[in-house]
Order: C-alpha cells, then structure tokens, then sequence
C-alpha cells in the first residue's frame, strides 16, 4: 500500500499537495478533474492506496518508439486528432507486432495510467478464468457465492445477469452529481474525502443496495456490478482480488510490468475502476481477446468465452441508451460492448477516454489513454468510434 503523498509532500488538513504536479495541485476532491486529471491519472498511487498486480515475469523488452508513421500516410490529420481528444498514450497493434504508438510530452511506454471503467473489462475476462475451470456457474445466483449479498439487489440475480448489466438496481451513475451512488461509492473507495455515515468499505456498500427483482429484462450501466464480481472472485478464490487478477491473467499476458488497483480501508480493490497498468500492458488485453483467449501460444480463458462475449448480449435490452445512439443493434455482454456493427468490432471503455478497441476484421488492437475534461459525453464516444474505424483502416 503506498503513502496518500509522495516522501517528503507538506500535509494539511483537507489538501493534499503534489509538488510534481502539472498543471496546478490536486486535492483529493479535484483529482479527477480537468486540468488536475491529465498530471493524477498517471499518478494515481501517490493519491490513493494502491496493491500490485504483479506480471511476474523475468522477460524485460527493449522498446524504441514506432511513432505514427505506418499511419499517417492514410490519415493525415491523425496527430492533430489525438491531441484535440486529450490523448496522453495510444498504441496500434496488427497481428501481434506494434505498428505505431504516440505518447503525449512526459509519458513514455513505461508509464502507468488510470484504466477507469476498463477495468470492468479485466474483472470480465478473470471470471472467465473461473467459469472455464468450474469454479464460477454463470446461471448461479450471486448469494450462492456471496450470502453477505442476501437481501441487496444482487442477491437473486444471477451472475450472468451481473456480468451482462442486466441487474434490476436502483443506481445512479452520475459522475457530476454529488449525492449520486457512483460518488458514495468513490467515497467508500478513498477517491473522495469521507462523508459522516458513508459505509465502512465497498462490503458494506454492496449489500446496501436495493432495487426489485425484474433481472435480465433491461441493460442498466451500474459500477457497482463489477465489485459484486470481484467479492465473488474473491470468495472462490480465497485470493484478495489483485492477487486474483494476477495469478489468473495478468501474470499469463507476457506483461512487462507490474498494474495497479486502488484498495478501499477494508483492503478491497476497486474493480470497476481502480486499475493502473501501461498502455503497451494493456493492449495484450485486446491482443487476448483478439486470439479468442490465446496470446503467446497460452491459452488463458476458453474461445468459447471469447465467443460468447462478441456475440453480444440483448440489443433489445439497450434500446433507447446513448451507447445505441453511437452503436446501433449494439450491446453489452462480460462486462464488454459490442457495436453490432458489420466489422464485428468491439471494445472495453473508461470515463475520461480510456479504450481498447479489437477489431478482427483488420486483426488490430487499439489501446488509448486519454484525460477529457469531462467524463463521458456522446460526442465523444461517436469522435473515438470514429478514430478507432479510421485507424483500422489505415496502415494496411
């Protein structure tokens, strides 16, 4: 667990200072803000606690930058576009070997970067691992594997209608609304100071949620799913969920580094947003799903998890969403979106511009860091959508 200030930061009472910081100083209540967020996203263990998830790996590579030159050919524009999206690292992988990256001044391939809701993604694939070796059934109920969860929304909810967000939970999930859910979780999780009768830890938090019991009916985007996922990983595992994320996946991908995932005050990592890895780490992500679960000749989770998880779940669920109004016939489906597009592409997504984009048509992966001033709007969704096709495309 790290320090909440680098070695050597003056503390005050409700402040926290970063020397280091460009631009300005964030606090605890401002990190994730603009501008403060394009300095904290890539320090995020000097704001809040962190644990590893180690690569354990002996096998160090030697990088020089590949640049944008295999693309720019086809896209002219390309450099002006990442900078007008906020893009601190973007890296392009065709058929296994990078053909181009970009890194914003101060990020290097080796730098770590905040996932936000990418890391829903990882939890997806980690209980992938699980379902392949019989140690999770999907169509299970979730207070089967978590009968803390008896009684809160979750519990007669079956896991798979928890890994396709087809829970029927009364959430809200406004970033921007202080009295939102999503903002009493990020609370809980130490990414905003405590208010007087918040709940102990993300446990606690969990079995407080209520809703009815009309599960699998509607697609309803709830962070709080994943960390229902990661309690349940966790308990058939008998891991905490870092160790977990390593021992099942991130340990297998060939990574050259260590991630990262905030930890709450009752040692519970923060799934459905708090993971920190490099940009170069987090294409092997796509690159796995890319190869229906097989990266470096190591089968990790089954093709048929892979396949079940392009195939999409209900677009009828989704219907009237933003997502559809950028992907038409699109859906959700552990914990990935899927366009329903012609190009069969598909793709995980965090607040603030964070992407793996797999597009199997032109076997590419897309890996983007970003640090937008707002969370999350259509426009930009439909800007990187957009980018990502162009760059598919482009390079041949």
């Amino acid at each position: 667990m790290t320090s909440l200030l680098p070695t050597g930061s003056a503390r005050t009472a409700h402040t926290p200072r970063f020397p280091d910081a460009e631009p300005g100083e964030p606090s605890l209540e401002t990190w994730q803000d603009a501008p403060y967020n394009r300095w904290a996203f890539a320090h995020v263990a000097e704001i809040v606690p962190t644990a590893p998830i180690s690569h354990r790996s002996s096998v160090q590579t030697a990088h020089a930058g590949h640049g944008l030159n295999a693309l720019l050919g086809s896209l002219p524009d390309l450099e002006h576009r990442l900078d007008e999206s906020y893009t601190d690292a973007l890296v392009v992988v065709r058929g296994g070997r990078v053909i181009a990256d970009h890194y914003r001044d101060g990020f290097t391939p080796h730098t770590p970067h905040l996932l936000m809701s990418v890391s829903k993604s990882i939890c997806g694939l980690t209980v992938g691992t699980l379902v392949d070796d019989g140690l999770i059934d999907p169509s299970q109920r979730v207070d089967h594997y978590v009968p803390a969860l008896a009684g809160s929304a979750y519990g007669d909810a079956t896991v798979q209608h928890v890994l396709d967000m087809t829970v029927d939970v009364d959430y809200d999930e406004d970033y921007r609304n202080p009295s939102s859910h999503v903002q009493s979780q990020d609370r809980v999780a130490g990414w905003r100071p405590r208010l007087a009768g918040d709940p102990a830890d993300t446990y606690a938090f969990l079995a407080t949620l209520r809703g009815g019991a009309r599960h699998g009916e509607r697609f309803k985007y709830c962070s709080a799913g994943t960390d229902v996922l990661a309690w349940i990983v966790e308990n058939v595992t008998g891991l905490r969920y870092a160790d977990a994320v390593s021992q099942r996946l991130w340990s297998r991908l060939g990574c050259e580094h260590d991630a990262s995932i905030t930890v709450d005050p009752g040692g519970f990592g923060f799934a459905n947003g708090g993971i920190s890895c490099t940009v170069r780490d987090l294409a092997r992500v796509g690159e796995l799903m890319l190869g229906e679960g097989v990266i470096a000749g190591d089968r990790i989770v089954s093709a048929e998890w892979i396949r079940r998880t392009r195939a999409g779940g209900d677009p009828a669920a989704a219907t009237g969403t933003a997502f559809q109004r950028v992907h038409a016939g699109g859906s959700y489906a552990n914990q990935w979106w899927i366009t329903g597009s012609d190009r069969g592409d598909y793709y995980a997504v965090g607040i603030h511009g964070q992407f793996i984009w797999v597009d199997p048509a032109s076997h590419t992966v897309v890996a983007k860091f970003s640090s937008w001033p707002e969370p999350v709007t259509e426009a930009w969704n439909r800007l990187h959508a957009e980018l990502f096709r162009d760059i598919c495309l482009a390079g041949g």
